[in-house]
């Protein structure tokens, strides 16, 4: 899964993935609720320590080839800022979620920070790295951001608090730093292997959540053990370790606005898992805006390919 051999078309493929994996945690979470007094920086804190054990293990059995020493000075020092940068934003961006749907709850929390972050994300990419989103580029994020706002909130009202906005807008930043730093590590040829990258983030979060989740209540009292734990070891895995590893690896390579928009595929995801497995209602918000963010999607997704396509022409008519 090394991003420096990486292609676009499975770097997109990556992200899709990623992003509907991502979508199962809120179902996972909510089950887990509801069989114990587990809260949510607890939880946090066990889908970082999860990740990172499962996510070392999975190195330790893979055996990768040694990764070749950088012959430049301090970039030892230079990787150490990189894997902090990245687990400190990864933290900050989980954290001050659950903290925004806390106090002004799932549907306001979600609009806030999913829909902030593209828009940071296309500002930062323009003016950081250079990258321009274009007109079609610009339709489709206003047609994400328009499709996510009638999924998620689907004309339900919903009570607003500033606190919890705070907090998503915080989430938001969070979340577009990590998507930039790591679109600019990957650019610059240092995003390195993306297991070890998600094992040293998810470190870095255990360690930062750890007082937190100890004040809440670090182990959950249930009378369903069974499920707890094996709820616990999904989250872990699968939205966690699978899905970190693959966006590291997939945001290295592609454009970080088309990143943003992908990753959008969450709450198409998690209400999907509401209507058939949960019995929630299908509405006709719930259709249009998941049409809205597909089409999205698929938009920037079939726009980055063609771009790739027409750099390796280019490439290719130097080279001859």
């Amino acid at each position: 899964m090394s991003a420096a051999v990486l292609s676009v078309g499975r770097a997109l493929t990556y992200l899709i993935v990623a992003g509907l994996a991502w979508g199962t945690a809120g179902a996972a979470a909510s089950l887990l609720f509801a069989v114990s007094d587990l809260g949510p920086m607890a939880l946090s804190f066990w889908r970082c320590a999860g990740g990172s054990l499962l996510l070392l293990t999975a190195r330790l059995v893979l055996r990768p080839a040694p990764a070749r020493k950088e012959a430049r000075p301090g970039a030892r020092r230079r990787r150490v800022g990189r894997l902090l940068a990245t687990g400190l934003s990864l933290t900050v961006f989980q954290t001050a979620y659950f903290a925004a749907v806390q106090d002004t709850g799932l549907a306001v929390a979600t609009v806030v920070t999913l829909g902030a972050g593209p828009v940071l994300i296309a500002l930062g990419a323009r003016v950081l790295l250079g990258e321009r989103l274009g007109a079609g580029g610009v339709c489709a994020v206003t047609g994400a951001l328009a499709g996510l706002g009638v999924l998620v909130l689907g004309g339900a009202g919903s009570e607003v608090g500033p606190t919890g906005v705070l907090y998503a807008l915080l989430s938001a930043a969070a979340y577009a730093l990590m998507t930039l730093l790591t679109r600019w590590f990957g650019r610059d040829g240092g995003g390195g292997d993306p297991v070890t990258t998600s094992a040293w983030s998810f470190g870095i979060g255990t360690v930062c959540l750890l007082p937190l989740a100890w004040s809440e209540g670090l182990l959950p009292q249930t009378l369903e053990p069974g499920t707890v734990v094996g709820l616990l070891v999904y989250v872990a895995a699968i939205p966690t370790a699978l899905a970190y590893a693959l966006y590291f690896a997939g945001a290295s390579v592609v454009r970080s606005a088309t990143v943003s928009v992908i990753m959008l595929l969450e709450p198409v995801s998690a209400a999907v898992i509401a209507v058939v497995l949960l019995d929630e209602r299908l509405t006709a918000a719930t259709v249009l805006g998941t049409l809205l963010l597909l089409a999205a999607v698929a938009g920037l997704a079939y726009g980055e390919a063609r771009a790739a396509a027409r750099m390796r022409r280019a490439a290719v008519a130097v080279v001859v």
